[in-house]
């Protein structure tokens, strides 16, 4: 029988490889089946990638590893799929967000364009055994971890000095 949603990773991967894709074609000058194959690439490294890291039971578990960033250094799965179609890594730089951060977890991608920027969700589907309340808890947690260390004071952080 077919496995349920979530557990095999195909929409959640999907999703993720069909977003960097769209990001590349918005910035222009890489033609359509350059993109395919890039799709189809970074595809299949993310499913290489994720192959023992993907916790349906625990979505959270795994997610700094699963995570996909640019951030003054190229995501190596992203720059192993360029590298197919002939982009160099400045090139990548030109056409992609130089912050951007791609979280990949059963039941979600969400991703964040700069580092003050808001998380956007882009595939969001219910949790098998209606862990909805408890997904969103670990949700925060995942991607606070990102924020701990920022030289920037995060919102909460500014509203706990606020103690009468």
């Amino acid at each position: 029988g077919r496995a349920g949603p979530g557990t095999d990773m195909r929409t959640e991967i999907s999703t993720a490889a069909a977003f960097v894709t769209r990001l590349l074609r918005a910035a222009g000058g890489v033609g359509e089946e350059q993109l395919r194959c890039f799709r189809e690439c970074l595809q299949e490294a993310m499913r290489e990638h994720y192959k023992h890291h993907w916790f349906p039971l625990v979505p959270s578990k795994g997610s700094g590893y699963r995570c996909i960033r640019i951030n003054h250094k190229m995501d190596p799965l992203i720059g192993k799929a360029a590298g197919m179609i002939g982009l160099s890594h400045e090139r990548l730089f030109q056409l992609l967000p130089s912050e951007l951060t791609l979280w990949v977890d059963p039941f979600e991608v969400s991703y964040r364009i700069g580092e003050d920027g808001s998380i956007c969700v882009l595939y969001e589907s219910p949790q098998p055994g209606g862990k909805a309340a408890k997904q969103l808890e670990s949700r925060t947690s995942c991607k606070e971890e990102w924020r701990i260390g920022r030289s920037s004071p995060s919102k909460s952080y500014n509203m706990m000095t606020v103690s009468s």
